[in-house]
């Protein structure tokens, strides 16, 4: 399979160098590609200075727009697979393999690791873990399946789900809405265990307020989804 992963990168200029020679040891076939979203620090350069794809954009539209430029990349380009790996050190390159079966076997159209199947050194903040619960309750309920992870950004696309996210893909903090519009398009999700780090640079952007409001504005965008046609 030809496989791309996609950095989504925002102020990760410490954390970038290290994320990219993990991807390059644990994964050497695959093409890497960091997309650049309106960063002020020096990710950019450090990027450059690592010999791997870029993409900067012009400024910063937030994860969905990062990732969605991505995708098109990655459709335009020809790539079987795609995997989501944030900026921020804390996906680990040597679970990629683990994502991938699923994809190379058929039996799923996207590929979400989840912190919380197995016990490891995560734990969320009180109000995010308020929210992930939240989440995978609603989640679960209406992809008819349990998920456990609906926040996280370590995910493995096959062909089909990319060609749909280049279409189309959530603006605001896009995780959980993304997984409702794949369901509702008849794509196969699961869900495997993986290990997760603390970021190695850089500091979350989401505050406990803004974790509320995040909360409320999903939950509003996922029962619209649900009102929505979906091409």
């Amino acid at each position: 399979m030809k496989i791309l992963i996609i950095i989504p990168a925002y102020n990760e200029e410490k954390s970038i160098p290290g994320v990219i020679d993990d991807i390059r040891s644990h994964v050497p076939d695959a093409d890497i590609i960091v997309v650049n979203d309106g960063s002020r620090d020096r990710t950019e350069l450090v990027t450059r200075e690592r010999g791997v794809m870029l993409l900067a954009l012009p400024f910063n539209l937030g994860i969905g727009g990062a990732m969605q430029t991505g995708y098109l990349y990655a459709e335009q380009n020809g790539y079987d697979v795609a995997v989501q790996f944030d900026g921020d050190g804390q996906h680990v390159a040597a679970e990629v393999a683990s994502l991938l079966m699923p994809l190379r076997q058929g039996r799923a159209d996207i590929v979400v690791g989840s912190r919380f199947l197995k016990s490891g050194k995560y734990s969320p903040p009180f109000f995010r873990r308020i929210g992930i619960w939240i989440f995978s309750t609603v989640l679960s309920a209406i992809l008819g399946m349990k998920v456990t992870d609906t926040t996280s950004g370590f995910r493995a696309a096959n062909r089909r789900v990319i060609e749909f996210f280049a279409r189309s893909y959530p603006e605001d903090y896009p995780e959980v809405e993304s997984l409702v519009l794949l369901h509702r398009a008849g794509m196969a999700i699961e869900e495997l265990p993986v290990q997760m780090r603390d970021r190695t640079g850089g500091r979350s952007s989401i505050t406990p307020i803004q974790s509320v409001y995040y909360m409320i504005k999903v939950l509003l965008a996922v029962f619209v989804d649900l009102l929505k046609k979906v091409r």
